[in-house]
């Protein structure tokens, strides 16, 4: 369990980042932080593993004050993925991911056989093993960073908008990805992202934040989508102006097209359920 209590923090320059935030983020779960940029959410995330260290409060994982744990121990038991995947270029696939491990005093052959395993779990092909991450695409360089993160069998995975940098067909197919390792893993994962339907696709809980790091709502996606607890919420998440409004037309070939509030079609139904209200043209 990750716990922020009254965290704040402003840099030298004077600029507050965050000015009071508390959260608790469970064991074996999901968390995202959703906002626009400049809204803190990166800072709030960087203080798990001590890259950025607040000003005043505390961040304790599982009851532990992280003011006391050294800084790079701590990063060695966590996991994290950054947008543009981080690889060191002149070391090859299997030693990029190899690299916490090897730190931690694990043998090459292990920690090599290790990378093996996670390059199957993301999807990568073991062929690639002996490549360098200028040969793979932006898309299996952002697999072998979440393989990276996960080299050491943390506990906790911080994941800092990893899929930014990717076209979006590449995108949803890394989110599929991760959705299904944490099926299998059950990691406790903060992941920081300022696309909305990432963060309903992938968050157990998510936070939406406003300047300052100050929490406009937290909850599940469908109590965020359902029950905005704002005018702010609503805008951001484009409730208020009906981006998020679906309705369905019957299909020639049977089943229905889903629209967006604009008539747009997003997607489509096999069927629906007896007691689901149509809109039919």
């Amino acid at each position: 369990m990750i716990e922020f209590r009254h965290v704040a923090k402003t840099y030298p320059d004077g600029t507050t980042a965050v000015e009071d935030f508390s959260l608790t983020v469970p064991s074996h779960t999901a968390t995202v932080l959703l906002g626009s940029s400049g809204c803190g959410k990166t800072t709030l995330l960087r203080m798990v593993n001590r890259m950025v260290d607040p000003s005043s409060g505390q961040v304790l994982i599982d009851d532990e004050d992280l003011a006391g744990v050294p800084p790079v121990a701590l990063r060695r038991r966590i996991g994290y993925v950054m947008q543009n995947s981080g690889l060191l270029p002149h070391r090859r696939v299997i030693d990029n991911i190899a690299t916490v491990p090897r730190l931690n005093g694990v043998s090459t052959r292990q920690a090599h056989s290790r990378a093996h395993e996670l390059m199957e779990l993301v999807g990568l092909d073991a062929a690639l093993g002996s490549r360098y991450p200028g040969q793979l695409s932006g898309g299996q360089q952002q697999r072998v960073g979440v393989a990276r993160g996960l080299a050491a069998d943390p506990n906790i995975l911080l994941m800092d908008e990893p899929f930014g940098a990717v076209d979006p067909v590449v995108r949803m197919e890394l989110q599929r990805e991760l959705g299904r390792i944490q099926t299998e893993v059950k990691k406790t994962i903060m992941f920081v992202t300022h696309d909305i339907d990432e963060a309903l696709a992938l968050g157990d809980h998510i936070v939406v934040l406003k300047s300052g790091g100050e929490v406009a709502q937290r909850g599940t996606p469908q109590e965020i989508v359902e029950a905005p607890a704002d005018d702010f919420v609503a805008q951001f998440l484009g409730v208020d102006s009906g981006q998020r409004s679906l309705q369905t037309r019957p299909r020639p070939s049977g089943g229905y097209t889903v629209l967006d509030g604009g008539g747009r079609p997003v997607g489509v139904l096999d069927g629906l359920p007896a007691d689901t209200p149509r809109s039919d043209p």
